[in-house]
């Protein structure tokens, strides 16, 4: 038997709650991963703090007045392109390759350019070259499996199309 708690409607304003902030598992996650944030905060600040500010200034403006407009223009002239060729959802087989093979250029850059390659082998006993042949060779992977899985989708279609189209 249900105890009378249980048959007790829950208040509009509890409900509302719930679904804005989500589970208690989740907002403790949340809290947690603030609480790295801050502390990663304060281990990064204490030393060069304003290299760092400036860095991270530097880094937001060149990505939002430099990078954004390239990249979105490479994107449109993307799609127009393959719209052209009637092929506008093939844009996704390009646009994957292409944000993790700059993902991947955007964390490793120090060691893809070479200028950090001496610090590299100096703190981990590794050495610091190659790094550029093999982010090129991701990069061709990524956008070879890319290209497969485009034929292979298209060329599923024109199998499940009826012979009069062909």
């Amino acid at each position: 038997m249900r105890s009378l708690r249980s048959l007790r409607p829950v208040p509009p304003s509890r409900e509302r709650l719930r679904a804005a902030a989500g589970s208690p598992l989740q907002l403790v996650l949340l809290a947690a991963s603030f609480a790295l944030a801050g502390y990663a905060g304060v281990r990064l600040l204490s030393g060069d703090w304003f290299g760092i500010l400036l860095w991270f200034v530097g880094a937001a403006l060149l990505h939002d007045l430099v990078l954004l407009p390239l990249y979105t223009a490479a994107d449109r002239a993307l799609v127009h392109g393959l719209g052209a060729l009637g092929h506008r959802d093939a844009v996704l087989y390009v646009r994957v390759p292409a944000a993790l093979s700059g993902l991947l250029l955007l964390l490793w850059f120090p060691l893809i350019s070479g200028r950090v390659a001496e610090r590299y082998e100096a703190g981990t006993g590794l050495p610091g070259d190659g790094f550029a042949a093999r982010w090129l060779l991701i990069t061709a992977v990524l956008f070879g499996a890319s290209g497969l899985l485009l034929a292979l989708r298209l060329r599923r279609a024109a199998k499940q199309r009826p012979p009069a189209d062909h």
